[in-house]
């Protein structure tokens, strides 16, 4: 090319489209590489559409429970599984073709292809990648690319960042089929419903996927290699949260782990260890892979050009700098937490810092909310009790139960929890975490009061609307004063 960018982003993720178009904002010519969809895995097979299907789920339960609500709902209820994910399939189209509005919009380039790295931008000049055809066949119709999409090429920018993402991860032997074990790809969009499920991992998307086919009436069993389900979050919230899946029927194996799967023409039987060293088989119709993510690293020139990598992910600083100059990551490539918004912040923190913005701060994981969006709802910012007692702070503890809370009751949810976690000492808030309806929308409370370095006192002396699910985390923090006013 005749022009040199000045920022190039491979891949358009949350990262790379919120990359680009800060860039663009800033002044800075810019362009962004794809392979296969505009808004990447989130938009296309992962945020967006399992939250679709998530939410038809939801009304489903609440119209088999019409009586709960004084509602006379008369006939079969039963969910049309192709509706629902031609519902899901559409909403993941508008999200790709919003995309390519706002690069147009914002006058970015969308260069239509696979890159490859071939030089770093050092001494001061440019960096360079070249851009093949596209050699991944697409797992769902492309929307119409742009007029303007540029094709097969060399490109050069100043500064180049990768945001290519993450993809499944496989364990050796059970590997994902398409067929008898699905990755979330497949479980986005069954053909039919299965009978039973087998779904090993209980992370994010394990448990979400679980809640999905149970609520819909599939028998499923969870296996969780770790001692508790949704590994990650605070213990008191994950056994909460478990006794609720639990009295929905799902089963949950807990330290156990699946050793070999045998195939038969439309079932799958899982050969399960587990913690007492014994071993027991499950026959499901179907069984979901969810052990997480890996970044895509290969084939894409980091290791020609020296740039470092760990357990399958770049390394970077706190602006997404590598080692190597010239060259970024962002997003699920650069590491955990593999979450949208992480990847979007840190789009805007790399962006600012090599526009030369004054005063850009450097992603704080600690900052980052997790949500999961099962039934109930999970969500978490900052350290759980155990995580802040390691850390050697002595803390206090609040909790308040959704069952004291007025909203909570007249939505006819009142099965949950709000805990809060404080250094005693200062009055810091350390960690937020919630299980119930509509957490994942509450959490960004408590996000704020952490980004602003809010103590107890000021969460005190905040005015909560009447009635609300919010006025359940004031509790929180009162509890852990012992001033609950409601419970």
């Amino acid at each position: 090319m005749a022009d040199t960018y000045d920022v190039i982003i491979i891949g358009s993720g949350p990262g790379g489209y919120i990359a680009a178009i800060r860039a663009a904002q800033l002044g800075l010519k810019t362009a962004i590489v794809e392979r296969e969809h505009l808004a990447g895995i989130c938009s296309n097979w992962g945020c967006i559409p399992t939250k679709a299907l998530l939410r038809s789920a939801e009304i489903l339960h609440y119209a088999e429970h019409g009586k709960d609500y004084g509602l006379k709902i008369e006939g079969k209820i039963a969910a049309d599984i192709k509706a629902v994910v031609a519902r899901s399939r559409g909403i993941a189209e508008r999200m790709n073709g919003g995309v390519g509005f706002l690069m147009k919009k914002n006058k970015v380039d969308v260069i239509w292809g696979e890159a490859k790295l071939t030089k770093a931008g050092k001494d001061g000049g440019p960096g360079e990648i070249v851009v093949s055809k596209t050699a991944k066949k697409p797992m769902q119709p492309q929307a119409p690319l742009p007029k303007n999409a540029l094709g097969e090429g060399t490109y050069k920018a100043r500064h180049i960042i990768v945001a290519t993402g993450a993809r499944p991860r496989a364990l050796p032997g059970i590997e994902p089929d398409g067929k008898l074990i699905w990755s979330y790809f497949e479980a986005l969009v069954p053909q039919e419903m299965p009978k039973s499920l087998l779904v090993m991992g209980s992370g994010a998307i394990g448990i979400e996927f679980a809640s999905f086919y149970r609520t819909l009436g599939a028998e499923v069993t969870v296996v969780e290699v770790l001692p508790q389900v949704m590994p990650v979050e605070d213990s008191e919230i994950a056994k909460f949260a478990q006794k609720r899946f639990e009295k929905q029927g799902m089963k949950i194996l807990l330290e156990a782990k699946v050793t070999k799967v045998d195939k038969a023409a439309n079932s799958v039987t899982a050969h399960i260890q587990t913690k007492d060293g014994k071993t027991q088989t499950i026959t499901a119709d179907r069984m979901i892979s969810a052990v997480g993510v890996q970044g895509n690293i290969e084939n894409i020139g980091l290791e020609a050009l020296g740039v470092k990598t760990d357990r399958g992910c770049i390394v970077i600083d706190g602006y997404g700098k590598t080692n190597v100059a010239g060259i970024y990551a962002i997003g699920d490539v650069a590491g955990p937490p593999m979450l949208a918004h992480k990847a979007e912040h840190e789009a805007v923190i790399c962006i600012e810092k090599i526009a030369g913005l004054p005063n850009v701060h450097p992603m704080d994981k600690l900052k980052i909310p997790g949500c999961t969006y099962c039934n109930p709802q999970v969500a978490s910012v900052g350290l759980t009790e155990a995580k802040a007692k390691e850390a050697g702070h002595d803390i206090r503890v609040g909790r308040f139960p959704f069952v004291a809370n007025g909203k909570a009751i007249a939505l006819g949810e009142d099965q949950g929890m709000v805990k809060t976690v404080f250094d005693k000492k200062t009055g810091q808030l350390l960690g937020a975490h919630m299980v119930g309806a509509e957490v994942t929308e509450l959490i960004q409370g408590f996000v704020v009061a952490m980004n602003l370095e809010t103590t107890e006192e000021e969460l005190m002396h905040t005015i909560f609307p009447h009635p609300t699910l919010s006025e359940m985390m004031k509790e929180s923090v009162l509890d852990a004063y012992g001033r609950a006013l409601n419970a």
